[in-house]
């Protein structure tokens, strides 16, 4: 999510889906075109939210599972897309350093701005099944990467030309294949977080494999119309901003980083309109488990990754600090997250983007570091 070219090729990072040229030849065509594409593609991102979490939601009802469990499993497998093609691609593409700065943004993107923002919009419940479990999951995922990439630099005695090896993203692709046994396990001891309504419309169509099948379609067609909404926002937007003199840098710390993550926060605000804010809970936490175990693991093991110095000093301390401060929000004793406990986040978030843009403004840091 962090990485990007310095020129107006750099939307290839959302992933080769939808080539830049597509937008590029569209604009130059008629640039009406691309605000009618972007126009479209808010609509698409609401319209695929909606039907995911319904679908998501009745197929928790058919299987007598907690639809938290969905969000941390089934859910965050289909919001992550956009981050695996983005980083697989550019790895294959020999730009593997921009994997990375992918999986690793789009942690600090989830847990920083979009749990932030949704603690600041409503009281989140906390699950202390999921919590214990999936919870402590997240955070060992983040700093096992933190730890392997620090005992990496210490044995080459510099922080240069560091490399999360293949070796490392198989590891990561073994404690995923784990990851979901152990999901499949919890979901089976944990059905007691299912709404009324979810149960009632579950009854009448049946519980059978059929109508488990059927749900388990249109989340698929829900979560594929989320990545292309995220698709199409994000070439036609950065078309935009390019042909309106917006500067590649800025351009890229900003539209282009979150763009990614468009599917989580589309998938979260419209669990809040819904009323299923635990699913909003789980599709974060397993999405940033994804981050580390499935993009970077994935990467990881087609190319090994480079790791510049911005990640020591910047972008690691920051993902570990959004994470930390989860867990102590989760050690209070109560039975949901307040709102003002999405504040820090919040400014966690900005403070970092601020840093971002006074470090490239002064010259510490090129577009080619980030």
């Amino acid at each position: 999510m962090l990485l990007t070219h310095t020129d107006v090729t750099f939307p290839r990072m959302l992933a080769e889906l939808i080539p830049d040229s597509f937008f590029i030849q569209a604009g130059d065509h008629w640039q009406g075109w691309l605000w009618l594409m972007a126009a479209g593609a808010i609509v698409l991102l609401v319209y695929g939210a909606d039907r995911a979490i319904s679908a998501a939601v009745r197929m928790a009802a058919a299987l007598g599972v907690s639809t938290v469990i969905i969000g941390a499993t089934v859910v965050s497998l289909g919001t992550t897309a956009p981050e695996t093609a983005t980083s697989v691609s550019a790895a294959l593409a020999g730009k593997p350093g921009l994997a990375l700065g992918n999986g690793v943004g789009s942690v600090i993107c989830n847990m920083a701005l979009i749990f932030g923002l949704s603690c600041c919009l409503t009281q989140l419940p906390k699950d202390r099944f999921i919590l214990r479990r999936h919870g402590w999951l997240q955070l060992g995922s983040g700093v096992l990467l933190a730890v392997i990439i620090g005992v990496l630099a210490l044995l080459r005695g510099d922080w240069t030309g560091v490399m999360l090896p293949r070796w490392a993203g198989a590891m990561f692709l073994v404690l995923l294949c784990l990851y979901m046994y152990l999901s499949a396990r919890w979901a089976k001891q944990h059905p007691d977080m299912i709404p009324d309504e979810a149960r009632q419309a579950a009854a009448k169509v049946g519980h059978g494999p059929k109508e488990v099948f059927r749900d388990l379609l249109f989340l698929a067609v829900g979560l594929a119309i989320v990545v292309l909404g995220s698709q199409v926002m994000v070439g036609s937007a950065s078309q935009i901003c390019l042909r309106y003199g917006v500067p590649p840098d800025v351009l890229a710390v900003t539209l282009v980083a979150f763009g990614t993550s468009l599917p989580e926060f589309v998938t979260a605000i419209a669990s809040i309109l819904k009323g299923h804010p635990e699913l909003l809970v789980g599709n974060i936490i397993g999405a940033n488990i994804l981050n580390v175990l499935f993009v970077i693991g994935a990467s990881a093991a087609a190319v090994p990754l480079r790791v510049s110095r911005p990640f020591f000093y910047l972008h690691l301390p920051v993902m570990l600090a959004a994470l930390a401060l989860f867990r102590l929000y989760v050690a209070r004793k109560n039975n949901r997250f307040e709102r003002w406990q999405g504040v820090p986040l919040l400014l966690l978030f900005g403070g970092y983007y601020a840093a971002l843009f006074v470090l490239v403004a002064t010259g510490v840091l090129k577009m080619t570091d980030i």
